[in-house]
């Protein structure tokens, strides 16, 4: 079988992979209710839902730290990585060896096809026709009208600041809700300082569960930043996992209550 990769990379697979190692957690995670629980024999230390495949399933270091060791080890017939979430280079050094799939993500429909392929490779197709079902779905019935036309900056880092800009897949979602980025004008993740996020304005101020921990003290700094700002620790996960943790997206972000 020959596959074509998001990144256009092709690799030959002989037959049905029996051994995957997935080093993206939210496609871990994909992996796992696909019903791939025997064929998944690595993940990394960040592939923490759910919580019974991060207790049994072996760990190969973090998503930009491999043990390419480890993984030399496990033997993989398949590994399923991210383009932005790896590192370039340690993926070259492990294409020498074994089938790599990257997929490269930014927006819904993107995360469609990368399931879809997912599926296509390792002949769960049915699994995952009732998940991106079910997504569609949700997503269709997400009608936050209190949200339209809101500004709102979303934050993955601090110290200093590290927005969410353009062709992000957050980005992708804040403008499926209706929301307008204050930094849409930048692109993919740049840093930012107080006096830019002051002179924005946003409405609301988003500060991501990961991969920096936002606390209560942040919130604080930020609102001396932009005293008009309604300032909210989100889920990161709902807004930057694209594999079956969207299904449940929709519900969270009607639960924040914007």
């Amino acid at each position: 079988m020959i596959i074509k990769d998001q990144t256009e990379h092709t690799i030959e697979l002989k037959d049905k992979p029996k051994r995957i190692i997935s080093i993206v957690p939210s496609q871990s995670e994909l992996l796992w209710d696909l019903g791939l629980k025997k064929e998944l024999v690595g993940i990394t230390k960040f592939c923490v839902h759910p919580n019974e495949m991060f207790r049994s399933i072996e760990r190969v270091g973090g998503t930009k730290k491999l043990d390419l060791d480890k993984i030399r080890l496990l033997k993989p017939d398949l590994i399923i990585g991210n383009k932005e979430e790896n590192e370039q280079t340690q993926i070259e050094e492990l294409r020498k060896e074994f089938p790599v799939w990257m997929s490269d993500i930014y927006d819904l429909s993107d995360a469609f096809d990368m399931i879809t392929s997912i599926a296509e490779i390792t002949h769960t197709e049915n699994k995952a026709e009732q998940l991106i079902k079910i997504i569609k779905n949700n997503f269709e019935k997400l009608d936050l009208k209190k949200c339209k036309g809101k500004k709102v900056a979303y934050f993955i880092w601090y110290d200093p600041f590290m927005a969410a800009a353009k062709n992000t897949f957050i980005d992708h979602l804040i403008e499926r809700l209706g929301m307008v980025n204050v930094f849409a004008y930048l692109t993919r993740y740049p840093n930012v300082n107080a006096a830019q996020i002051k002179g924005a304005e946003p409405d609301y101020i988003f500060l991501s569960s990961e991969p920096f921990p936002f606390t209560e003290k942040h919130i604080r700094e930020l609102k001396q930043i932009s005293p008009a700002s309604e300032v909210i620790l989100v889920d990161g996960e709902m807004f930057s996992w694209y594999g079956s943790r969207l299904q449940y997206a929709p519900a969270y972000f009607e639960s924040l209550g914007l």
